[in-house]
């Protein structure tokens, strides 16, 4: 009888070749591949034009099983937007400023050997997305995907005004000249804002974060209930009140959320504590959001241009991502 051969699978690449050592990745990646008996990969650089979505678009259509995306949190939430709903998985080789994703997934972050391992011998994750409709001040619509936080206010303002540069030097630690450029500029975003279709609500606040994950760079926490596959979004507003406004948000966000709820101790301080009223919390599947008058905005670290309005929502379960398989005991 006949041997039948079964074709071998094969993975994308697609890369930021700003980002992106791609003599290093290319032998990586080959070599994995040919470990693991997948067919040679196929690579797609991005480029001014394309994020990621058409080239992840191509890589879906030549018959890819999974989509490395190598490069910094923009090239990674262009090709998870493009793997929308695919069945598609997507794999994180994370050279960029914040690696948001890969932190809170706790995925490798320094190492491109074990993330390429983990795209052609981890585990199938599925994972929300979070979705935005955003209105321009002329009445354009754009839908964009995000995979972390999407921001209004104060923190898309420090985004926009770090230095390209300097976070090639220094990393995300370039973030702080990026707030301390926005100083000038720091006053509350007044708005109106309604969850899961209940009643519009006013809300005087210096930033609104919506988070389908948590964590920040630099260990901060800011949203600790976050959880990026419980169908679920989770807000943030940073109301500062008085001189000590900002050190108690500060205090939450670094001392509370990052040191105390980490054990039994902490987190029993924790409901003890007076609740700091500077940061609040809200949790839901729909969120509208519109201010006075266009406001910075930003999606997982990218600046998206100004925005009169905002709607937010979660598509669940509608990303499959590559994570390292479970140790067993």
């Amino acid at each position: 009888m006949p041997i039948l051969r079964t074709a071998k699978r094969k993975a994308a690449v697609v890369y930021n070749p700003m980002k992106v050592d791609l003599a290093k990745l290319k032998k990586t990646v080959s070599a994995a591949a040919k470990a693991a008996d997948w067919a040679t990969p196929v690579w797609f650089s991005t480029t001014r034009e394309d994020a990621g979505q058409a080239a992840t678009g191509s890589a879906i259509r030549r018959g890819a099983q999974v989509v490395i995306a190598a490069g910094g949190d923009g090239t990674v939430r262009a090709v998870a937007e493009a793997l929308r709903g695919s069945g598609v998985a997507m794999a994180v080789v994370p050279v960029g400023t914040g690696n948001l994703l890969a932190r809170n997934l706790d995925l490798p972050t320094g190492n491109i050997r074990d993330s390429v391992d983990i795209a052609f011998n981890g585990f199938d994750r599925k994972l929300d997305l979070g979705m935005v409709e955003i209105v321009r001040d002329n009445d354009d619509h754009e839908e964009h995907a995000f995979l972390v936080m999407a921001g209004l206010g104060l923190d898309a303002k420090m985004i926009k005004n770090t230095s390209t540069k300097l976070k090639k030097a220094v990393g995300w630690l370039a973030y702080v000249d990026g707030i301390a450029r926005s100083i000038p500029e720091l006053r509350p975003v007044q708005l109106h804002f309604s969850v899961d279709g209940g009643p519009n609500r006013s809300l005087s606040a210096h930033t609104v974060i919506i988070g389908n994950c948590g964590s920040l760079p630099g260990g901060l926490l800011l949203m600790p209930e976050a959880k990026p596959d419980d169908g679920i979004l989770d807000m943030a507003a940073l109301v500062p009140r008085g001189r000590l406004g900002w050190l108690n948000i500060w205090n939450k966000i670094a001392w509370e959320n990052g040191v105390l709820r980490k054990s039994v101790i902490g987190r029993r301080i924790i409901d003890l504590s007076k609740d700091v009223r500077d940061v609040r919390y809200a949790t839901g599947s729909d969120l509208n959001m519109i201010v006075e008058s266009p406001e910075e905005f930003q999606l997982d670290g990218d600046e998206f241009g100004l925005a009169k309005s905002v709607h937010a929502w979660v598509d669940p379960l509608a990303l499959i991502v590559r994570v390292p398989k479970p140790r067993t005991r």
